[in-house]
């Protein structure tokens, strides 16, 4: 694991990430997967995962692949959603949940992310999203 993939691996989680149990679990492709493992505060109706804990799951999975790839070019911004489009592909049963980002475009001003949760396979989606992200240049 290079020094970068450890440093992205150790940046915080927003508190609403931590509310929901979200911790990182790995680096794959330069991109960090985010893992919520199922808990009864994340259940919607019985033995499945509630769509806001899933949707909150894909956003925090979106950001923390731009920000992975903002850290390595060096970029200091501030992010600010344009647009964040979920689709439940199918129920998501009471049991670990995984998502990665992908990083699409990444222009000066505007980033766009594709972002997939699975469970017990990657080849089995249970929700997708697609974001579109406005990065503001920190002025400190």
């Amino acid at each position: 694991m290079t020094e970068t993939e450890v440093e992205v691996l150790e940046m915080e989680l927003p508190a609403y990430a931590r509310s929901l149990g979200l911790a990182f679990e790995r680096i794959e492709q330069g991109a960090p997967v985010l893992v919520m493992p199922f808990a009864g505060h994340v259940e919607g109706r019985p033995t499945v995962l509630h769509g806001g804990a899933t949707s909150g799951l894909l956003e925090n999975a979106g950001y923390a692949a731009l920000r992975a790839e903002l850290h390595r070019q060096g970029r200091h911004v501030r992010l600010k959603p344009i647009g964040i489009t979920v689709q439940f592909l199918t129920a998501a049963k009471c049991q670990a949940t995984y998502a990665m980002g992908h990083v699409n475009r990444l222009g000066r001003r505007n980033a766009n992310i594709e972002v997939v949760a699975w469970q017990e396979s990657r080849d089995k989606p249970v929700a997708s999203a697609v974001m579109n992200i406005l990065m503001v240049e920190d002025e400190g």
